[in-house]
């Protein structure tokens, strides 16, 4: 009966958010209606009566989604990537949204306004995002000072990435900006993530080679180390090179892989939009393939004898719309599931409806618990 009744209330909001929330954000500039928004999911976040007003109309939980990872909880395995609440805003509301984990940031050494707008644009057709924000960030001593001492509702993960300028392009400035992120938000959060993948940064990205990346990783090393670690990875790299950054990670305090960032490529059959800018990054159906099929090479190379048989914890993220779309990147091996493009789409009742189905699919396959549909095409 309960599921009945979330099932019509998730039904009633996709119908009100796609035929008239989403027609007129749509007609708005996207970047306007991300600061709206976040700026309305601040002000939820700050009273008790509207963060449970907010669980209910957005929430959902079942035992057979709670697993622990790395020694944190989870409540469901569906979390909000980092790029969405860039300076930490969210944090207060994201539980009652339906989030069973969430990011912020990616959070830079110092404090960077990003690339010029307009950096934002939809794809309706492609059902994705062209995002060329640039790593816009107040900075990691503006978001430590925020968050030293705050009580979290759900995991929160610190993903970090350099400042995006010209002066942290040579290896050294860009591993001190970086450590200077790392060590800012060490104690804060449940686990960092490390981005070396942003498409969008002055410089590229240079600690996708393995030289540069085993010594960033021996920086990040000499600080003590206060939760999990995650090194997020572009789906633009080729299978050798996730290798070799398997290979570095081997020997670093790394325990797992987000599976990925945006796409660079517009060689891509799913780009339908005629009109897709040349700068920035895609996200959304463009990335979900590239995103899987990661997901699949790190499950498949951390088995591998080079890794002693070490088994990584993978969080897939690309093109999640729906609960199959998920679960096809749990049975490729994620543990976890991130997304932002699916939700501006679908709506914020997209989270609550993923969960949902995401029972329905384990209870078909026989599986009591998530954790036991993970790798599942491979047993």
């Amino acid at each position: 009966m309960l599921d009945g009744i979330v099932a019509a209330r998730n039904g009633l909001e996709c119908f009100v958010y796609t035929n008239i929330a989403k027609q007129i954000f749509f007609r708005i500039d996207p970047e306007i209606v991300h600061d709206r928004m976040i700026a309305v999911g601040a002000r939820l976040g700050r009273h008790a009566w509207t963060r449970k007003a907010t669980s209910l109309l957005f929430s959902y939980s079942h035992p057979a989604l709670e697993q622990d990872i790395l020694g944190i909880h989870f409540f469901n395995p569906i979390g909000l990537s980092a790029g969405f609440d860039k300076d930490a805003e969210l944090t207060d509301i994201l539980p009652s949204v339906g989030f069973g984990f969430a990011e912020v940031g990616s959070v830079t050494g110092e404090p960077c306004e990003g690339n010029p707008k307009p950096r934002l644009w939809r794809l309706p057709k492609s059902k994705g995002l062209v995002v060329h924000y640039g790593l816009k960030s107040k900075g990691c001593e503006a978001i430590a000072q925020k968050l030293r001492g705050k009580t979290f509702g759900i995991p929160i993960g610190m993903s970090i990435a350099k400042t995006n300028c010209r002066e942290t392009t040579e290896t050294n400035s860009g591993i001190r900006d970086y450590v200077k992120a790392y060590r800012a938000l060490s104690d804060i959060g449940a686990f960092s993530t490390i981005n070396i993948s942003c498409p969008n940064a002055y410089g590229g990205q240079p600690f996708t080679d393995p030289a540069s990346l085993d010594t960033l990783l021996a920086a990040i090393d000499e600080i003590p180390k206060r939760k999990p670690i995650f090194l997020k990875l572009s789906p633009d790299l080729s299978e050798m090179e996730i290798d070799a950054i398997i290979d570095v990670c081997a020997r670093h305090s790394v325990d797992g892989f987000i599976c990925t960032n945006l796409t660079k490529n517009r060689d891509n059959k799913k780009i339908a939009d005629r009109n897709a800018p040349e700068k920035g990054g895609l996200s959304g159906k463009v990335v979900q393939d590239l995103s899987d099929n990661l997901i699949r090479a790190v499950w498949k190379k951390t088995g591998a004898p080079a890794c002693a048989g070490r088994r990584y914890v993978i969080i897939g993220c690309g093109g999640v719309f729906s609960a199959e779309d998920a679960y096809k990147k749990i049975k490729a091996g994620a543990s976890l599931i991130q997304l932002i493009t699916g939700m501006i789409f679908e709506g914020p009742q997209v989270v609550s409806e993923i969960n949902r189905g995401l029972v329905s699919l384990l209870k078909k396959d026989g599986f009591p618990n998530i954790s036991q549909a993970v790798g599942a095409d491979y047993h």
